[in-house]
């Protein structure tokens, strides 16, 4: 796998990329400001970007302005947004963009490197990895009336499970049931939005972003 990183702290960009380093993760190039993320994007056609949000030169929303653009011109780049803020207004767009591969971690909740890794291999996969606190505020961002309303409580939680990166086998343990029973709920909530099967269409990613529009 191989990985650029925007991150304008000198000190953790330089030891997200020994540490990755160790994991086998290829850096093809590591920067400190939005302008040079594009430009590194364009020239290695990386299998992920791991982006903070807070960039030079306003130290606002650069990083993840370029997510979006990354998205528009190279969407087979996995995107992970990699930051100690919640920005639910371009995130929701990021989020919700119909896309997969990407993800959005909190700093300060990562403890774990080889969960850092897994979650980054998952967006460069393309699929999802989200932190649940994440979810929480992009949610709560929006009480518009959804399909997501008729959803039952542990429908949302199982939804909320897979927008984080978990297979059914890691829902069914973190519920105490079986596979079985994770795969009928899930079969509840392709249902219930309007996800029939299709050769063509990631059903489990298109549930997560329809769950995340609506913070949208």
């Amino acid at each position: 796998m191989r990985v650029v990183i925007a991150e304008d702290s000198v000190i953790l960009r330089d030891g997200l990329v020994q540490l990755l380093a160790l994991r086998g993760v290829e850096v093809a190039a590591a920067v400190g400001d939005a302008a040079a993320l594009l430009a590194a994007v364009a020239q290695h056609t990386p299998d992920a970007a791991v982006i903070d949000i807070r960039l030079p030169p306003t130290q606002t929303d650069e990083g993840l302005r370029a997510a979006l653009e990354i998205r528009r011109t190279a969407p087979g780049v996995g995107v992970l947004i990699f930051s100690q803020y919640v920005e639910t207004k371009y995130a929701a767009q990021l989020l919700g963009d119909g896309g997969a591969g990407v993800g959005y971690l909190l700093k300060e909740r990562v403890v774990d490197i080889g969960e850092f890794v897994g979650a980054l291999e998952r967006v460069a996969a393309g699929g999802t990895a989200l932190d649940p606190e994440v979810i929480s505020q992009l949610f709560g961002a929006s009480r518009r009336a959804t399909a997501l309303d008729t959803l039952t409580p542990r429908e949302r939680e199982v939804l909320s499970l897979m927008a984080q990166g978990h297979t059914n086998q890691a829902i069914a343990e973190a519920f105490v049931v079986t596979e079985r029973a994770v795969e009928k709920h899930i079969a509840n909530i392709f249902t219930k939005l309007d996800l029939p099967p299709s050769g063509t269409q990631h059903r489990r990613v298109l549930a997560v972003l329809r769950y995340l529009e609506a913070a949208g």
